[in-house]
């Protein structure tokens, strides 16, 4: 077994999601994970508290792009520019190297109900936490859930339509063209 190596947690990761796609989710333990990049069972778990948690390892770090866009937006801008500000800060988390193990690791949470279930607890989430950085900004209810969870829709439908095969335009250039739909659908009817 191989005592330590730089990089533990994204090879388990790595590992993982070659298993999950090949053999599914519920057919692979720790220990087979574990063992393909030649660690111990015990190791996994000095890293991850269950085999679900290597698909959300870096949950915090995702957060933090989008309450690092939070904090960047201009402290005169609306609740839907600070969304703006928090999307583009963290479409930079998903460059285009990284749409590949992204798609992966999505098939894998499609095809199982529980991993689909912690994915929108992460999102739900985001949205409470970018709801609660609104309201430090001075930004009252309803506005900002509103806000807050139109800007996760948007990241959402934005990310699925990254990872669709085929798919080649940045995350970023995505976010704005579901920005811009939001925009048209919130528009009001024309003036008569």
């Amino acid at each position: 077994m191989v005592r330590w190596e730089p990089g533990t947690p994204e090879r388990l990761q790595r590992a993982a999601l070659e298993l999950y796609a090949e053999r599914g989710f519920e057919e692979t333990t720790a220990a087979e994970i574990a063992q393909s990049v030649g660690l111990t069972e015990r190791t996994f778990f000095r890293h991850f508290s269950d085999k679900r948690e290597v698909l959300f390892h870096g949950q915090q770090l995702f957060a933090q792009a989008f309450l690092d866009g939070v904090d960047a937006a201009p402290p005169e801008a609306s609740p839907l520019e600070v969304i703006v500000a928090a999307l583009h800060a963290a479409t930079v988390f998903f460059p285009d190297e990284r749409r590949p193990y992204s798609r992966t690791r999505q098939s894998v949470i499609d095809r199982n109900p529980a991993l689909q279930e912690r994915e929108l607890h992460k999102l739900a989430s985001l949205a409470t936490t970018l709801a609660d950085a609104l309201r430090a900004r001075g930004v009252t209810e309803p506005a900002a859930t509103l806000a807050a969870q139109s800007g996760v829709t948007v990241f959402g439908i934005a990310f699925g339509q990254w990872i669709h095969e085929g798919e080649e335009r940045s995350l970023a250039d995505i976010a704005d063209s579901v920005l811009g739909e939001l925009r048209t659908v919130t528009a009001g009817p024309p003036a008569s």
